[in-house]
């Protein structure tokens, strides 16, 4: 059954760029932004992640992290995040794992051939380890942008719902 916002999100574990880990684990407590690319160093997919890079940090403002994710092995991710200073972590999914409990190892075909590949898609996660927003099928130009606005949102949610609770336990003690 294909995720959908609330559900929880998939638990993972990979290896990242600069010898770094990414879990779901390690990230529970703090919203982030989970993004699949096809293949690192590719036009469309330097473009995102040069658009995220740019966003970093007003995301990294509001407490959001950014994780991109490829089938790509670490040498290729190590040689992309170098050669375009990303600093955020680019997380390898060689066996396609996480891809796949997070629905976005899917058939394609191109010029009538049918193939698995990844599909480019975006999960706004929650700090309760919750999907709050979903993105399929995504097109790269205005993408970065559409999530910065969705994370704003989310922060605004938060803020707003942290301040109802305050004014209620203020009624409470009045």
């Amino acid at each position: 059954m294909p995720l959908k916002e609330g559900d929880p999100a998939p638990d993972f574990t990979m290896p990242a760029t600069r010898g770094r880990t990414v879990s779901l684990s390690a990230m529970r407590g703090k919203p982030f932004v989970l993004y699949f690319y096809p293949k690192a160093d590719t036009p469309g997919c330097t473009r995102e992640a040069c658009a995220f890079q740019e966003a970093l940090a007003e995301l990294g403002s509001i407490g959001v992290e950014v994780i991109g994710v490829s089938k790509d092995k670490m040498p290729a991710l190590e040689k992309f995040a170098d050669k375009y200073q990303l600093s955020f972590p680019l997380a390898s999914d060689a066996d396609t794992k996480v891809a796949e409990a997070y629905g976005t190892w899917v058939e394609k075909s191109r010029y009538g051939r049918t193939y698995m590949g990844m599909e480019r898609s975006t999960f706004l996660i929650d700090a309760t380890g919750h999907i709050a927003r979903i993105w399929r099928n995504v097109k790269v130009d205005g993408h970065a942008q559409a999530v910065l606005e969705a994370v704003r949102n989310l922060a605004q949610g938060a803020a707003g719902s942290q301040e109802t609770g305050k004014k209620a336990a203020t009624k409470k003690r009045a």
